[in-house]
């Protein structure tokens, strides 16, 4: 792990809530001056580098899913302070699935300079139409490893024209450059596609990113808001890290995931899909585990409406009697 100077950890952990666009901007703008750069690409993009060490992580968020960070700050600053990583942050505003010629002649300047070959490390990550440009984007930096929440593959309605969420969005061009995201990505040394088998959109847009280096890491129970809910389960921080030290499997998420077993909004739903399938056993079984979280009086009253008992609060032991 790289030391983080001290002025960066200062500016890394900066509260940027409650601040316009326009002074959003400025600050992460004096931020890229003293550490790296910040560059506006073209209408709707921007990017932030901050030079930190000799792995470097891109990610790609939209300003909405930037909100919800209780600093308003983009996802990677507060992963540089912990493990002192360069980042490459690339911004929308809304979701753009980064299709603009700005953005495409950035990357070809990075590889024209040979940007990517300075570290030892490369991580892409990005969630929805942000995965899809971490997957597509990525054949910038071969050999790089590449995380994608729920990505889609394209939105050429040639081949994906069974997803209809986003029809407005067709208009955006697709099959020129950077363009389908399953023929990008097999330039890493390792994709994965965290998704909800269940979703049948998302599920077939994963099913497109079959190629050999790609790995599925199925999520079932999350939906359409899958990184949501792996933020929510603090599971998204220890998977980035993984792909960014090379440990990232099927194995080591699996080990992540069973976090699920204490998130309300999982067990929300087990809860709901059991009473809907008619397992009142299996709905039983889910109340009694919720009621040991903080969530204790939802589950406490589905219980009571299957008819079953709160469980009994285990009791201590006895302690041994002292030896005479």
């Amino acid at each position: 792990m790289t030391q983080v100077p001290a002025d960066l950890k200062d500016d890394l952990s900066c509260d940027l809530s409650g601040l316009s666009k326009q002074d959003w901007c400025q600050r992460l703008d004096a931020m890229g001056d003293r550490h790296g750069y910040f560059e506006k690409l073209g209408g709707s993009h921007s990017v932030l580098f901050i030079d930190a060490g000799p792995r470097l992580l891109v990610t790609f968020e939209t300003r909405e899913s930037i909100a919800r960070h209780p600093q308003n700050q983009p996802r990677g600053l507060d992963l540089v302070a912990q493990h002192g990583w360069s980042l490459l942050a690339l911004v929308s505003d809304g979701d753009t699935w980064f299709r603009e010629p700005a953005v495409y002649g950035y990357f070809d300047r990075l590889i024209d300079d040979g940007f990517f070959e300075d570290f030892d490390r490369v991580g892409f990550f990005g969630a929805g139409s942000a995965g899809y440009a971490a997957a597509a984007f990525c054949v910038a930096a071969p050999g790089a490893q590449v995380l994608a929440l729920r990505p889609q593959a394209t939105l050429d309605p040639a081949v994906a024209g069974w997803d209809r969420r986003f029809i407005a969005d067709r208009r955006r061009d697709f099959t020129t450059r950077y363009g389908f995201a399953p023929d990008m990505i097999e330039a890493a040394q390792a994709g994965f596609v965290a998704y909800d088998p269940a979703h049948a959109l998302d599920a077939m847009h994963a099913a497109l990113f079959r190629r050999s280096n790609v790995t599925a890491l199925p999520c079932p129970l999350s939906g359409a808001r899958t990184d949501q809910m792996l933020d929510a389960m603090q599971v998204s921080a220890a998977m980035i890290a993984a792909l960014m030290d090379g440990s990232l499997s099927r194995l080591a998420f699996a080990r992540l995931w069973r976090a699920r077993r204490a998130s309300v909004p999982y067990l929300r739903m087990l809860l709901k899909k059991a009473e809907t399938a008619g397992r009142p056993g299996l709905a039983a079984r889910v109340c009694r585990h919720g009621v040991t979280t903080r969530d204790q009086a939802y589950f406490a009253a589905k219980l009571s409406d299957l008819g079953q008992p709160l469980p009994q609060p285990q009791s201590q032991p006895r302690p041994h009697a002292a030896a005479e």
